[in-house]
């Protein structure tokens, strides 16, 4: 008999306790009711709590389920759209079943499956949501944080598999118990060498029938789950020899990102959602920055007609063998002239369309994601990770903000500089043109100056910086500017030097920058890898 860890059992304790402190909204009941409509053989094994997540192409509750043993477990319940396609469904269960349960990345326990509606089953890990911990964090925490990102990184890596996702959210951390787990793999792809067989390209299957039973064996056979007594289960769950009643998806089916719902007391984020093209912007490196297809904003465009040119009808010569004539091929080496027009030319037209993935969260895609380079690797994970490293260290999150690639390409610049950004796109193939020249930024000064160990009047950033101050830290330099200044943690409070000096923030080491430059690195050919990254000198005492 199974005995369930004791991990477990604090989890089961504290989420017990959390249910009896608050009341479950009504709209998450009705997803409950929902979910369990759509996937009946739930209600039979699992009894769901509460909804603890939601994105653009699943939702995810916390349920309970009785063990052989008597013990009772908590699992996550990742309810996947039903729009999803079967081979991409398919392929992030091969994921987490190959790579996954090992090396700080998500396993899967069961899948259930009634017709077009999939419910992927995993342990449930407590975890802290990351917009309340990024400034609160101590340097020790932050290097444990990302030494153990960087693990599951090459764990995946090693099998090639391509995240394109990698941020906070999809990153859990326990931080009492330093439990890490990475997690969602629904935007995964492979490597050309990738062992994940459903990530190469192949055939889709036609698949026919009605819904399974579940799993409900592990991977040894012995039967784990048992089946809750019938007074235990939801009481709105329908019996199982009756129909249940076709019902609409309920409303919060529709994406409603509740990060949006957090910010309010989160960090302020270094780049706001303002057009970063427009020349009257006062945001971060923003001022007459200009990509070259920015879109003008609407102060910007100057309302006229629109103008059609008559062309005169030329006769068609048609050719002796009466084959049909070619159409003249247009030379893809002239160079264009529609810049900063509000026409694009011929030339820019007869140029093929640009196809690239570029799946993956806005603020966190790497630069040859940007600007649609059809050969991406796991070196876009790379970048995603100093990204979020860049937050950890700087206390800002989300540190990238922009409405669209080419503000996000902007953004970057105004920390890596134009020029040697310009200089990577060159490297795979690109051309970016950039009205202004913005320089590269030191990321030790960057870092400091946002978290509040150093000044903004000192100079050592431009001018523009200053429109992400936060309030606290502007009254706090009129009120007392001859004070040792204080830095803001993640809840938006001031901690003070003695406070910051307890956390570790006065002793930040070269290394770690060092670290973040290389996760940085604007080329995805010289960007350090995971197996690289964990051999840094910063980890030189956590090595395995």
């Amino acid at each position: 008999m199974e005995i369930a860890p004791p991990v477990q059992r604090s989890s089961h304790q504290n989420v017990e306790k959390d249910k009896s402190r608050r009341k479950i909204p009504r709209d998450v009941e009705v997803d409950i009711e929902y979910l369990y409509e759509v996937v009946p053989q739930l209600s039979r094994i699992f009894r769901v709590i509460d909804k603890i997540g939601e994105g653009t192409f699943s939702s995810v509750y916390l349920a309970e389920a009785q063990m052989t043993d008597g013990s009772r477990k908590m699992f996550a319940l990742k309810h996947l759209i039903p729009t999803s396609h079967p081979m991409r469904i398919a392929a992030e269960l091969q994921c987490l079943t190959v790579a996954g349960g090992t090396e700080n990345v998500m396993g899967v326990t069961y899948c259930f499956r009634k017709e077009h509606h999939v419910v992927i089953v995993m342990p449930y890990m407590e975890h802290q949501t990351f917009v309340d911990i990024v400034g609160s964090l101590s340097f020790e925490e932050v290097r444990h944080y990302i030494y153990h990102l960087l693990k599951a990184l090459r764990h995946i890596h090693k099998f090639g598999i391509i995240h394109r996702d990698i941020k906070p959210n999809n990153f859990l951390f326990n931080q009492q118990r330093r439990e890490y787990a990475l997690v969602d793999f629904g935007l995964a792809q492979g490597t050309t060498d990738t062992q994940i067989e459903l990530l190469k390209v192949v055939k889709s299957k036609a698949h026919k029938g009605g819904g399974s039973s579940g799993r409900v064996e592990d991977a040894h056979g012995k039967q784990k789950l048992l089946p809750l007594p019938p007074n235990t289960r939801n009481p709105s769950v329908h019996s199982s020899t009756k129909a249940p009643a076709k019902r609409s998806c309920p409303p919060s089916c529709i994406k409603h990102t509740k990060e949006l719902l957090v910010l309010d007391k989160a960090p302020r984020s270094v780049f706001g959602e303002r057009n970063l093209n427009s020349t009257n912007s006062h945001k971060i490196g923003t001022d007459n920055v200009e990509g070259q297809l920015s879109k003008p904003t609407k102060e910007d465009v100057i309302p006229r007609k629109i103008v059609s040119f008559k062309r005169r009808s030329v006769p068609v010569k048609t050719p002796l063998n009466g084959q049909k004539p070619k159409p003249a091929a247009v030379s893809q080496t002239l160079s264009c002239s529609c810049f900063m027009n509000d026409r694009v030319c011929n030339i820019c037209l007869s140029r093929k369309q640009q196809v690239a993935p570029r799946a993956g969260t806005p603020g966190f895609r790497a630069p040859e994601v940007l600007t649609k380079c059809p050969n991406q690797g796991t070196a876009i994970d790379m970048w995603s990770a100093g990204v979020i490293l860049l937050s950890l260290l700087s206390g800002r999150y989300p540190f990238f903000k922009a409405s669209d690639d080419l503000n996000a390409l902007t953004q970057i610049m105004t920390i890596r500089g134009s020029k040697e950004t310009i200089e990577a796109a060159k490297k795979f193939g690109k051309s970016i043109v950039c009205s202004r020249e913005l320089p590269r930024l030191n990321l030790r000064i960057l870092c400091e100056t946002l978290r509040g160990l150093r000044s903004y009047d000192d100079g050592s950033l431009p001018a523009e910086f200053q429109a992400s101050r936060h309030p606290a830290e502007v009254k706090q330099d009129v009120d007392s500017p001859d004070k040792k200044r204080m830095s803001r943690s993640g809840s938006g409070s001031l901690k003070s030097p003695a406070e910051l000096q307890e956390m570790g923030w006065d002793k930040v080491s070269d290394e770690i920058y060092d670290l973040l430059d290389k996760l940085l690195d604007l080329n995805p050919a010289t960007r350090i890898t995971a197996s690289m990254a964990l051999q840094h000198p910063l980890f030189k005492d956590m090595m395995d």
